[in-house]
């Protein structure tokens, strides 16, 4: 695949300037070198007055929109004019491969976008996590292809997609987006109405992978519980927006992968495999709990509203 791709990386905070300034170094190190770097920071003018002086050969704008992640990425793209643009996070680091590989799907025409694996990298690794629910922590799950294959949708923390499809439905919705203790799946939405729009195909690259920094603060479980929560709100006002579209396919899919891993932490802690599974187990039910109860209040939310 030769078409040019620019980098769009979304900021919002000064303290994450290091590991900024270190992924726009590996970036500009990669073996398919980007046209362009591109670094938006979400109303904090301190942060692009410093990107500016010290990110030099880098282009540094200011969210157009409303504060949240989604316009940080949109107004990226649209200072992007290459066939591709990629995405990543300011806490993500990928290998210097990482361009080549997410790239070289779009040999394809059908496919219009394509994501790789998130790797946690932990300030403190937890025992009590379940590999099933390891999207709570941002980084890629049991369950998810080995190999590269299409799927339904991927994350924006690390996300190519074609700049015509992409501009086509006007990019994430800024009205749907992830604001500070917020969870929306803006980037699973993006991917269906890209998909409805064009009739293409998303991929799924697990050898192209960024790792993930998951700091101490995300590392208890009243964080756990708070993003599974907030997730299960979040998964059902997607359906809500896309008024009763079939669109929730692959989480009943993945439901049904639970009741198995419960059922493989208690066996490994009754027979002496592994002590920690057993709280594993726990993990699952807390978090599908979690889940659910989220769902619940955001349906009881929309009935009161009269949405």
């Amino acid at each position: 695949m030769n078409s040019a791709v620019s980098v769009v990386i979304p900021t919002y905070d000064s303290g994450r300037f290091h590991t900024l300034t270190e992924l726009v170094a590996t970036v500009r190190r990669q073996t398919v070198a980007p046209e362009s770097i591109v670094v938006v920071v979400d109303h904090n003018d301190a942060l692009v007055e410093r990107a500016r002086r010290d990110l030099p050969g880098v282009t540094v704008l200011a969210n157009a929109f409303d504060r949240g992640v989604s316009g940080n990425r949109n107004t990226g793209a649209r200072h992007s004019s290459t066939p591709l643009i990629a995405f990543l996070d300011d806490d993500t680091t990928p290998g210097d491969d990482w361009l080549e590989r997410m790239s070289s799907v779009f040999d394809d025409d059908n496919v219009i976008g394509a994501g790789g694996a998130l790797v946690p990298k932990w300030e403190r690794q937890l025992t009590w996590v379940p590999e099933e629910f390891l999207w709570a922590f941002g980084a890629s799950y049991a369950g998810l292809p080995t190999v590269t294959a299409p799927v339904r949708n991927v994350w924006s923390a690390n996300m190519i997609v074609r700049r015509d499809a992409f501009a086509t439905v006007g990019g994430f919705r800024t009205d749907f987006g992830k604001v500070g203790d917020r969870s929306r799946p803006e980037d699973t939405e993006l991917c269906l109405r890209m998909a409805d729009a064009t009739g293409g195909i998303w991929m799924y690259v697990p050898s192209a992978p960024v790792g993930h920094d998951i700091p101490l603060a995300r590392t208890t479980m009243k964080y756990f519980l708070t993003r599974c929560y907030n997730e299960g709100r979040g998964k059902v006002a997607m359906a809500r927006l896309r008024r009763g579209e079939a669109s929730l396919g692959a989480e009943h899919s993945y439901l049904r992968s639970l009741p198995g891993a419960v059922g493989r932490g208690l066996r490994d802690t009754a027979t002496g495999r592994d002590r920690h599974g057993a709280n594993r187990a726990g993990a699952v039910v807390a978090g599908f709990a979690a889940a659910g109860a989220g769902g619940v209040m955001e349906l009881l939310t929309t009935r009161s509203t009269g949405d």
